[in-house]
């Protein structure tokens, strides 16, 4: 098994909760990660982007080639098709489709959205819609998550446990309202994703 992952998104959205879930679930799956960061602005507008690496055997480098991506998630569409050259040929995006316009010369919604119909393996969700449905509108990030799980390749039980153990300090409310969205954005996914 081995799952080389971008998380991508802006400062705020939550993108290194999603990278801390995943880690705890590959962890308690037996599984070796690596992880690199790297943060464009130190506070909420900048970018956001870690090399999130999963593998049943030993992994060398923290950094993904390019070409190498397995899976491109993130939170935000300009963000996902940035680091598009990162994706293999076969790789999946899966990309909230709410733009968060922190620049001057932001792209048209309507010219990301052709971009993202024009990719062979995407799953687009409108991961806030999903969160607020879901009773859990501060969660679009478990939403987005949820979204992706059918293609880490690590089982959803261990994914649900790591969001137990990421939240638990904030309380069982806060778990349980991310455990919606999770599942949420899992069941809306499964109307797109045919891995």
């Amino acid at each position: 098994m081995k799952r080389d992952i971008i998380l991508s998104g802006v400062g705020g959205q939550g993108i290194l909760s999603i990278a801390a879930v995943i880690g705890r679930a590959a962890l308690e799956d037996g599984l070796h990660i690596k992880q690199a960061e790297v943060h464009g602005m130190s506070q909420r507008g900048g970018d956001v982007q870690s090399n999130l690496r999963i593998s049943s055997s030993a992994i060398r480098s923290d950094l993904i080639p390019r070409g190498a991506a397995d899976l491109i998630v993130s939170m935000e569409p300009m963000e996902a098709l940035r680091y598009l050259p990162w994706l293999a040929d076969d790789g999946w995006v899966i990309t909230g489709i709410t733009p968060l316009i922190n620049i001057p010369n932001y792209p048209e919604g309507e010219t990301l959205r052709r971009e993202l119909e024009k990719l062979p393996h995407a799953v687009v969700l409108d991961a806030d819609a999903v969160a607020k449905a879901a009773m859990a509108p501060r969660s679009a990030n478990m939403a987005l998550l949820g979204a992706a799980a059918p293609l880490l390749g690590i089982d959803a039980a261990k994914l649900e446990s790591g969001i137990r153990a990421i939240f638990a300090r904030k309380g069982g409310q806060v778990v349980e309202t991310n455990l919606a969205a999770f599942h949420a954005g899992y069941e809306a996914a499964q109307k797109q994703a045919k891995p």
